[in-house]
């Protein structure tokens, strides 16, 4: 099972239903709105690490690269729109992209 955690915005609305079509079973999400959440960690089964750029704090921003880095998690930023998250996961991963397959077959943008 895939999982992604999208940090930044307050709803996603039908993104992640999209970003189950690419193949993400489980989507968690977390605004980014609250100063304590810079001390949430990653959860251990998270595949996946995108940013909402333009709804998120650079401090956030700076804090979560550095732990995505130390699990070795890849980690991506988009804006919050499809076309942006879309572009931003398919370029995220080269060669061991779990989804790359996925991605090529679906296109919206």
């Amino acid at each position: 099972m895939a999982s992604l955690l999208v940090v930044g915005a307050d709803h996603l609305g039908k993104i992640p239903s999209k970003l189950e079509t690419i193949g993400f079973q489980e989507v968690i999400h977390i605004t980014g709105r609250k100063v304590q959440q810079v001390k949430r960690e990653i959860p251990v089964q998270v595949d996946l690490v995108l940013v909402l750029t333009d709804y998120i704090n650079h401090n956030l921003t700076s804090v979560l690269k550095k732990k995505a880095t130390d699990q070795g998690i890849p980690i991506c930023y988009a804006k919050r729109s499809w076309c942006s998250i879309y572009k931003a996961i398919d370029n995220c991963y080269q060669e061991d992209c779990n989804f790359r397959q996925s991605c090529m077959k679906f296109k919206e943008c």
